[in-house]
């Protein structure tokens, strides 16, 4: 079946007049009934056939998350076309690339940097044709097959015979930002996504999904957040789109959602802001926050177990979130229970601490190649410090070098046009090969050790795995980001971004007049600070792990200059090549 057909077909007969999506228009938030997107998704496919686009053509969608966004996605795949997603942050040279080697058609942008990218590229006279424009505050030159989405669909019907799809047609080219090698169109199909989502209904066996309201922060153009909000749209819950992931903190008190998918930064962050704040109250305060974090952590515990939670420890729950926990949910909007976690992995000490404030982090693995997830934690009888365990459909196995390898459902068709690096991929017997090491605990959990390519090996012949060493290190409020240095070293380094909100504080308190960050993160006082608090940080790690010489960076490694996936995760060659002369002098 058609994915799009799959999504609305159902709803509207459901609850047509019920919400399916929510957006902002200038400073209020808006919604569109499950009719009236139907409709609106119906006019743009049209617009799409009348534009001359058919079944198997490209349509490429290069903006931040909008209402647009994903009315151009199911339009385009209820056509039977296939979408294509680039990162709003890709540079032009990025999204040329995309188009290029995808051979898209019509392109929707939403800014005017996106536009004239876009209009560079299709000046070049390749395959792109048209450029439909979202926002009619970006300025346009018609002559160059250039249209406002507004007057795009204007004309075109809202009645529509969606077009058949087999579950092996893809539905979409995922261009892989990876953080090695050149972007490669992932071909996922309509019966990849639609059996993840049925396989997430079957394991989590959720009541009145219709009744959940997701916030789609995270770039639609990534897989996590792209198949979230499909599968949130197919379960008939209302998903709203936030177009600059800047506002999360506002927005979470303004939608009050109840779901929402996160990266670990964003639970990271949250964890080590409530810590400090807690540290820096009064001794009466810390000791609540510390018997309320205690009740909650028994608590959580038993339910996690399925056991009963006897009345006197009910009652303590009761204050604990009345003096406590109440204050930390109503800052991310008071109603938010269920929160998928992907990207990276997630320390225990994190994912222990929001159970026990009663917000269940749903940790899981997976990559673009599998439609995001293979494993993931259940509702109850979940391991903290695991990733969960295989959804129904999908077989994981350990092979060589400890490598974990999948296959089923959501296991892509293949590279588009790289038949030599999909062969790659697979092992003769037709298992997927992630690149990720990992092992199995006796209960059945996954448990990732860490990225095969991204394991180091220190000139003393140890084996160093950097994500569990700049979790620990980035669990707190001092440190933004990280990336370990130790690949044929006598010794671990790294290279640090301090957390600037955190450091400007400090600053005032300790009366260091602030010149500029390059001086700031110079000044002896200030690395020594960070020497201290990461010596503390690392007091457990065995010598050879152990951070022995840093660097403070002066400013935040960025998404538009390629240290950084839309994800978050550091680019390791982009970064070792970028500050190569840093990291010499730290040896």
């Amino acid at each position: 079946m058609n994915l799009a057909e799959a999504i609305i077909t159902k709803n509207v007969e459901k609850q047509a007049t019920k919400s399916a999506i929510g957006f902002k228009k200038k400073e209020s938030w808006k919604e569109l009934s499950w009719k009236k997107f139907s409709e609106i998704v119906f006019k743009t496919a049209n617009a799409l056939k009348n534009a001359g686009i058919q079944e198997n053509d490209k349509v490429a969608i290069y903006s931040d998350n909008s209402a647009e966004w994903m009315i151009f996605d199911l339009a385009s795949m209820a056509v039977g076309a296939i979408t294509v997603p680039i990162y709003s942050t890709n540079n032009a040279e990025q999204a040329e690339y995309i188009i290029n080697d995808s051979q898209a058609k019509i392109i929707l942008v939403g800014d005017q940097a996106q536009y004239d990218a876009s209009l560079d590229t299709l000046k070049k006279e390749n395959s792109l044709q048209s450029i439909i424009v979202s926002k009619k505050a970006v300025w346009i030159k018609k002559e160059f097959n250039s249209y406002y989405l507004e007057d795009f669909i204007a004309k075109s019907s809202s009645e529509l015979e969606i077009c058949k799809k087999d579950e092996k047609d893809v539905a979409t080219l995922i261009y892989t930002s990876g953080t090695t090698g050149t972007p490669k169109g992932v071909m996922l199909t309509h019966g990849n996504f639609l059996k993840a989502f049925d396989a997430h209904f079957e394991f989590f066996k959720f009541k009145n999904f219709e009744e959940e309201l997701s916030l789609a922060f995270l770039p639609l153009s990534h897989v996590f957040e792209r198949s979230w909000s499909l599968l949130c749209l197919y379960g008939g819950a209302r998903v709203y789109f936030l177009e600059d992931p800047k506002n999360i903190a506002k927005a979470l008190e303004e939608i009050k959602p109840t779901m929402m998918c996160a990266v670990p930064r964003f639970f990271q962050k949250v964890y080590a802001g409530v810590l400090e704040k807690a540290q820096e109250g009064s001794s009466l305060k810390t000791k609540i926050f510390n018997w309320a974090t205690e009740i909650g952590r028994q608590t959580a515990e038993l339910r996690r177990n399925e056991h009963p939670v006897p009345f006197g420890l009910k009652l303590k729950e009761f204050f604990a979130n009345t003096l406590v926990f109440s204050k930390i949910k109503e800052k991310m909007g008071g109603r938010l229970w269920f929160l998928p976690c992907g990207g990276a992995s997630l320390s225990t000490e994190v994912t222990q601490f929001f159970e026990s404030v009663g917000i269940h982090i749903t940790v899981g693995y997976g990559l673009t190649e599998t439609t995001a997830t293979l494993t993931l934690f259940p509702l109850t009888h979940f391991e903290h410090g695991t990733s969960g365990k295989p959804l129904p459909g999908v077989e994981v196995r350990i092979g060589e070098n400890d490598e974990i390898q999948a296959r089923g459902n959501g296991i892509m068709k293949g590279y588009y046009n790289r038949p030599d690096e999909t062969k790659a991929v697979f092992t003769e017997d037709g298992w997927f090969k992630t690149g990720d090491a990992g092992k199995f605990d006796e209960k059945g959990n996954l448990i990732i050790t860490d990225r095969i390519k991204d394991l180091m090996k220190t000139s003393n012949g140890k084996y160093i795995a950097p994500q569990q060493i700049e979790n620990l290190l980035t669990n707190n409020n001092l440190i933004q980001q990280i990336m370990l240095i130790a690949e044929g070293r006598q010794f671990v380094s790294a290279l640090i971004v301090p957390n600037f909100e955190f450091l400007r504080d400090y600053l005032k308190k300790n009366n260091i007049p602030f010149t500029n960050w390059e001086e700031i993160v110079n000044k002896d006082q200030i690395i020594n600070f960070y020497k201290e608090k990461i010596k503390e940080l690392q007091e457990h790690l065995s010598d050879y792990e152990k951070v022995k010489k840093f660097t403070l960076m002066p400013a935040e490694f960025e998404i538009n200059t390629g240290e950084i996936t839309p994800t978050l995760k550091v680019k390791r060659n982009v970064v070792l090549t970028k500050y190569a002369d840093i990291i010499e002098k730290m040896y």
